[in-house]
């Protein structure tokens, strides 16, 4: 499968991702909505650089349990709502993104 290169910007740097075709739209959108996050929490002025982005992941992890949580019966935990092949397909696919664009960034700062 070919893979188109998508560049997108968090919190004022800019990312070359690696992107499936017909996802372009869909992965710039989760940018989007990731860089209101880390914009968010960066003006309260707790958090900056790796922490900022730890928190603003665990804020958003929490935030999709619990929503996963209420959308489900009583009798399963929100772990379970997240058990589902397509939710392993998307966490796979983010992560094949994330590697890619630190691997893009690590090359362009020289390290």
């Amino acid at each position: 499968m070919s893979t188109t290169t998508l560049e997108i910007r968090l919190h004022g740097k800019e990312y070359k991702v690696a992107c499936p075709p017909g996802e372009q739209q869909a992965l710039q959108e989760a940018a989007d909505f990731l860089n209101a996050r880390l914009e968010e929490v960066a003006a309260k002025g707790r958090f900056s650089g790796e922490r900022l982005v730890a928190m603003v992941a665990l804020n958003l992890a929490h935030e999709l349990l619990s929503q996963n949580g209420d959308s489900r019966s009583a009798s399963t935990g929100p772990a379970d709502a997240l058990d589902s092949d397509e939710f392993v397909r998307r966490i796979e696919s983010i992560e094949t993104r994330i590697d890619a664009a630190l691997a893009v960034s690590k090359d362009l700062s020289g390290a």
